[in-house]
């Protein structure tokens, strides 16, 4: 099979939800307007440490596509799909890119960086301001 080499990308960032592998940045995010048979799903630009499934011909709300499934190349779970094709003129900015399943994604912010929470108590108390 052979080594599989992993993407880490810098900055903000969806992450396989399933195993934490990083799949797309936040700012190639595209539309967050799509729907998929299990809820709602993101159209990306662009999208790393994928596997691409076999193409087949999928009827969806927008029309016929060619696409192909998507999984995540740590765990296998499938992620989304890709459109190779779209059927009508309208429709062909879609073509090349990745639609990925906000049910199987995480978009994690590493807190420990970005923020200092101060979590002594307070010498103020609520009752005071009554």
């Amino acid at each position: 099979m052979g080594r599989i080499f992993v993407v880490e990308l810098e900055g903000r960032c969806y992450k396989c939800k399933f195993c934490k592998t990083h799949l797309a940045l936040v700012s190639d995010c595209v539309s967050r307007a799509f729907h998929c048979r299990r809820g709602k799903a993101y159209l990306f630009n662009n999208a790393v440490n994928t596997t691409i499934g076999a193409l087949e011909e999928r009827l969806m709300l927008s029309g016929l596509h060619t696409v192909a499934d998507i999984f995540c190349c740590c765990c296998g779970q499938i992620v989304g799909w890709k459109y190779e094709s779209a059927h009508e003129k309208s429709q062909k900015y879609k073509e090349g890119k990745f639609v990925l399943e906000r049910g199987t994604i995480v978009d994690e912010v590493d807190f420990s960086t970005e923020f200092f929470v101060d979590s002594r108590p307070s010498m103020s108390s609520d009752a005071d301001d009554a």
